[in-house]
Parts: C-alpha cells; sequence; structure tokens
C-alpha cells in the first residue's frame, strides 16, 4: 500500500510542475486562445484556459497533500527498534582485543 501511495505521490507531483510551468504569470495559459496567433483555432478563451489551470492546479496541490499526508501516516506506523535518549545507545558485545603482532627479526 505505502509502495502505490509512493507512485501516486510522484505521479501527482510531476502533473503538478507541469501545470504550475504551462501557466503564464499575467494569467494567459497555455498562450491560447482569442482570435489572433495560432493556438487551436480559438478552442479556449484565455480567460477559460487561466480558470482551468489554476482550478487543476488546485486540485493536484490538494492531492499532493493529502498523499503527503498519508506517507507521513505511513512512516509513523512502522515499528522498528529505536534508541532511547533517556536509556542510551542499544548495548553490543565488546570485541576481543586485539593480539600484538610478534616482532619481526632482519
Amino acid at each position: 500500500m505505502e509502495l502505490v501511495l509512493t507512485v501516486i505521490h510522484l505521479l501527482i507531483a510531476i502533473a503538478l510542475v507541469g501545470v504550475v510551468l504551462v501557466q503564464r504569470s499575467e494569467g494567459g495559459g497555455l498562450g491560447m486562445g482569442g482570435s489572433s496567433g495560432g493556438g487551436m483555432g480559438g478552442f479556449m478563451s484565455a480567460r477559460g484556459t487561466a480558470n482551468l489551470l489554476t482550478r487543476t492546479t488546485a486540485i493536484l496541490a490538494g492531492a499532493f497533500m493529502l498523499t503527503s499526508i498519508g506517507l507521513a501516516f505511513f512512516a509513523g506506523t512502522h515499528s522498528s527498534r529505536t534508541v532511547d535518549p533517556l536509556e542510551g545507545p542499544i548495548p553490543t558485545i565488546p570485541a576481543a582485543p586485539a593480539i600484538p603482532a610478534p616482532p619481526v627479526a632482519r
């Protein structure tokens, strides 16, 4: 389940970046619309394109937040042994002392 949510989260993030990059700062959105300048033959007006991109951005941002919360929830439910700061580190078996090497005759 966590892997599926991670893949969905990644796809939403890529889509969100794409939608934000397509928008214009003046609200032109995709640069199409109006009767001048090619585009898709007036498929959508400039205002309609801006509203569509703004709505899409808001929906993707909300989905991104929900998947982020879901991933945080899954990360918090993993059961693993951690170090308690009041108890100190987990004790380990000490290593055997090293035996010094015999002197080399020259």
